[in-house]
C-alpha cells in the first residue's frame, strides 16, 4: 500500500542551519580579525627580539680582541639555533620580504638597527632568517631559525578554525534542541489531542513567558474539548434514549393495530433502519477511550462475518492466517469489520450475481500488519475515494437511495486512528473496492 509523504525540513534542523550558519560566519570573522589584529605584535615581537640578538653579538664582538673574536666567532658559529658567521662578497642571499608580515619584520629591523642593515631569507642555500651588520669595517651574518621570526602557520589556524567549527556544530545542536524542545511537545500533546486523549496538558510553569502562556491556552483548549466531548456524549445518550423509546411503542402499536401484514412489514422494517441509523450515530459520536490489547484477527473476522447469514446477499472469504495478532481494541475492532461487511453488503454486489462477494487477506510489513478487505462490485469513481469517509456521504445514485447513514466508513476511519491505525480505500485493479487496514502488530 502506497502511502505518499511531504519532504520538508523540520523547525530543529531549519534553526540548526540558521544558528550553525550564523556562528560558522561569526568564527570565520573572529578569525581573520584575530589574525590581522595578531600580525602586527607577533612581528614587532619577532623584530625586537632578533635586533636584541644582533646588538648582543655585535657588543660581544666589539669587545673581544683580534685573536679572541675569531675564537668567539668558532663557538657562535657552532650553534644550530642561532650562529654568526663573516659575510663575504661572493654570499648569495634571498630577500626575506616575501609578505605582509616579513616586510613588517624587516621594517621593524632596520628601524632597530639601522638601514644600512640587511635581512635574507637564505645564505648560500642556508634557510634562515639572516641579519646582516657590521662593526666597523667587519661585517657579518647573524642567523636566527626562520620559525622564531614567522607569523602561525596555516595548519594551526585550520586546526584552531576545526576545532571553533566543531564547538559551533554541538552548540548549535544544542541550541536548536533547547528552541524546539516546548514546541515539540506541544506538538505531541495537539497529536494526542487528535487521537482522542483530551487529558493531554502542558508545563504552565515553565521559565519561558511566551511558552507559558501557550501551554496557558492549550491546556484551556484542551479542557474545553474536553468538556464539550463529555458535554455531547451525554447529549447523545438522551437523544438515543428519548428517541428509541417512541420507536419501540410505534413498533409496539403497528404489530397490535394494523392489519394489513405488507404495511405492518414495512412500518417494522422502517422502524428498525430508524434505529440502525441511531446506532450508527452513536457509534460514530463515541468517545475516544480504547484500550489496546493483543487480538485474534481470523477468530474476529469469523465472529463478525457469522451475522450475516444470507448466502444471496453476501459471502465472506477469510484467508487470514488463525495465528494472526494485532493490538486492537477488540470491541472498535469488530466495529470496524462489522461496518466493512455492511458497506460491501449494500454496494459491493455483482452487477451479474446481484451477491457481495467479499474477500479478507492481510500481509505483514515491519511492525505492522495490512488487513484488507475487498468486494467484487462496482467500485467507486477515482475522484470520490477521499469523500468516502466523509460523514453522510454517499458516492453513487445507488447510494443516495441507500437506506444506511452514510457513516459506515467514518466510523471504520474514526475507530482505526483511535487505535493507533490508518485507513486507505483504493480501487481494486480488476474491480471493487479494497479498504486496507493499518494496524499495528502485537508482539508474539
Amino acid at each position: 500500500m502506497a502511502r505518499t509523504n511531504a519532504v520538508g525540513l523540520s523547525l530543529f534542523w531549519r534553526t540548526f542551519f540558521l544558528l550553525a550558519l550564523l556562528l560558522a560566519g561569526g568564527v570565520f570573522a573572529w578569525m581573520q580579525t584575530l589574525r590581522a589584529l595578531e600580525l602586527e605584535p607577533r612581528a614587532v615581537q619577532a623584530a625586537q627580539r632578533t635586533a636584541g640578538l644582533v646588538n648582543l653579538a655585535r657588543a660581544a664582538l666589539k669587545q673581544a680582541d683580534g685573536i679572541n673574536r675569531v675564537a668567539l666567532l668558532k663557538s657562535l658559529t657552532a650553534q644550530h639555533t642561532t650562529r654568526v658567521v663573516p659575510r663575504e662578497p661572493a654570499d648569495q642571499w634571498q630577500p626575506f620580504e616575501t609578505d605582509r608580515f616579513s616586510r613588517r619584520v624587516s621594517q621593524e629591523l632596520r628601524g632597530a638597527l639601522g638601514d644600512d642593515s640587511l635581512v635574507a631569507l637564505s645564505v648560500n642555500g642556508v634557510a634562515g632568517m639572516w641579519v646582516g651588520f657590521s662593526i666597523d669595517r667587519d661585517r657579518y651574518w647573524l642567523m636566527v631559525e626562520a620559525a622564531d621570526a614567522s607569523e602561525i602557520n596555516r595548519s594551526t589556524w585550520l586546526t584552531w578554525t576545526g576545532i571553533a567549527l566543531l564547538a559551533t556544530l554541538l552548540g548549535s545542536v544544542g541550541i536548536a534542541s533547547l528552541i524546539n524542545r516546548p514546541l515539540k511537545q506541544l506538538s505531541f500533546a495537539a497529536s494526542r489531542i487528535r487521537e482522542g486523549d483530551l487529558d493531554s496538558r502542558l508545563d504552565e510553569n515553565t521559565l519561558t513567558s511566551e511558552i507559558r502562556e501557550v501551554n496557558r491556552g492549550f491546556n484551556r483548549m484542551a479542557r474545553e474539548l474536553a468538556r464539550v466531548e463529555e458535554d455531547r456524549a451525554v447529549m447523545l445518550a438522551g437523544i438515543s434514549h428519548d428517541l428509541r423509546t417512541p420507536l419501540a411503542r410505534l413498533r409496539l402499536e403497528a404489530e397490535m393495530s394494523v392489519e394489513d401484514e405488507e404495511a405492518r412489514r414495512n412500518m417494522a422494517m422502517d422502524i428498525d433502519q430508524l434505529d440502525a441509523i441511531i446506532g450508527k450515530f452513536m457509534d460514530y459520536a463515541r468517545p475516544g477511550e480504547t484500550q489496546l490489547m493483543p487480538v485474534h484477527v481470523a477468530n474476529l473476522i469469523d465472529r463478525e462475518a457469522a451475522l450475516f447469514r444470507d448466502p444471496a446477499q453476501i459471502r465472506i472469504t477469510s484467508r487470514v492466517a488463525i495465528n494472526l495478532t494485532v493490538m486492537a481494541d477488540h470491541t472498535e475492532l469488530g466495529r470496524v469489520f462489522l461496518n466493512l461487511f455492511e458497506n460491501a453488503r449494500r454496494y459491493g454486489r455483482g452487477t451479474d450475481t446481484g451477491v457481495a462477494e467479499v474477500s479478507v487477506s492481510s500481509v505483514k510489513t515491519g511492525r505492522w500488519v495490512i488487513v484488507s478487505v475487498r468486494d467484487h462490485g462496482p467500485g467507486v469513481a477515482p475522484e470520490k475515494l477521499t469523500q468516502l469517509t466523509t460523514p453522510f456521504f454517499r458516492g453513487d445514485a445507488a447510494r443516495t437511495a441507500a437506506t444506511g447513514a452514510g457513516l459506515g466508513l467514518a466510523i471504520v476511519e474514526k475507530a482505526m486512528a483511535r487505535m493507533g491505525g490508518s485507513l486507505e480505500l483504493a480501487n481494486a485493479p480488476d474491480g471493487g473496492l479494497i479498504a486496507h487496514l493499518r494496524l499495528q502488530r502485537a508482539a508474539v
